[in-house]
């Protein structure tokens, strides 16, 4: 349901959440699943759980974020761990490979709510979400979760001003997404490719750098950041540590996408090879 677009964003979100007495909020520690988390704690204090997906493709990074998040919200939390890799039709990595991720997690969610009791599961679905080709969308609708985000008509702009008013301490957290999304479309994720992919982006993190994505293609590594990042990839020492780290982690070729970064998708042109 589609709430009165009349109203300011605060109160659309509020009537959204006000539908759905515990609740289960499948928290990434994003922002938009942590607005969703501090409105829906607010509505029903105690009657909520916020549950992190942990397993293979989820960065320790995510981990810790959602779990800080969720302290400053002093909110029940649980990391729930689902172990994808034993899935044949996720690991060959298809192009609707969303679509299986997300069938897994949604299963392993609504297993818990039943179990503890919880008869609505909320996620971080936004207006901005439909634009982009979301083929794990079909799979949470299919499960009956909820899109509290998306029934008060929000954007991406909206949810971050929301989360900015909430005080979040992620409110400027750049969107992240799963370590799979960076295996190219029809290559085998496995355990080892997924723990070197979060290897290399560790260490531009390391670096400074903020908004990173190291696709892997084969034994090459393609490096996006943030557009207002990528000059600083021409200055030759900190390219150099960067190239020789991320051979070390069994990468063979090293490019960087001069454009920064943009969502997953079909390789653009990149630069000339740096190693």
């Amino acid at each position: 349901m589609l709430h009165d677009l009349t109203l300011p964003p605060d109160e659309r979100l509020r009537r959204a959440i006000a539908g759905y007495p515990r609740c289960l909020v499948a928290f990434s520690g994003g922002v938009d699943s942590a607005v969703v988390g501090a409105y829906a704690s607010r509505a029903w204090p105690g009657n909520v759980l916020l549950v992190t997906i942990d397993g293979p493709a989820v960065s320790s990074d995510e981990i810790h974020r959602a779990e800080s998040v969720a302290r400053y919200l002093r909110a029940p939390h649980r990391r729930l761990f689902v172990d994808k890799l034993g899935d044949a039709d996720y690991t060959r990595n298809p192009s609707n490979r969303c679509y299986f991720c997300r069938r897994l997690e949604g299963d392993a969610l609504l297993a818990l709510a039943q179990e503890e009791g919880f008869p609505w599961v909320l996620d971080g679905v936004h207006r901005d979400d439909l634009g982009d080709y979301r083929p794990g969308l079909k799979a949470m609708d299919e499960r009956g979760m909820r899109h509290p985000l998306l029934e008060a008509g929000l954007g991406k702009a909206e949810v971050r001003s929301l989360a900015r008013e909430l005080g979040l301490p992620n409110h400027d957290t750049p969107s992240n997404s799963c370590l799979a999304s960076r295996i190219r479309t029809g290559e085998l994720i496995t355990r080892e490719n997924l723990a070197r992919v979060e290897a290399a982006e560790e260490l531009l993190r390391l670096e400074g750098f903020r908004r990173i994505r190291v696709r892997s293609e084969s034994k090459t590594a393609r490096i996006e950041v943030g557009s207002d990042e990528v000059t600083r990839l021409d200055d030759p020492p900190l390219r150099s540590r960067i190239v020789e780290g991320l051979r070390s982690l069994g990468f063979e070729e090293v490019r960087v996408d001069p454009a920064g970064y943009h969502p997953s998708g079909p390789p653009r042109t990149v630069a000339a090879r740096t190693s």
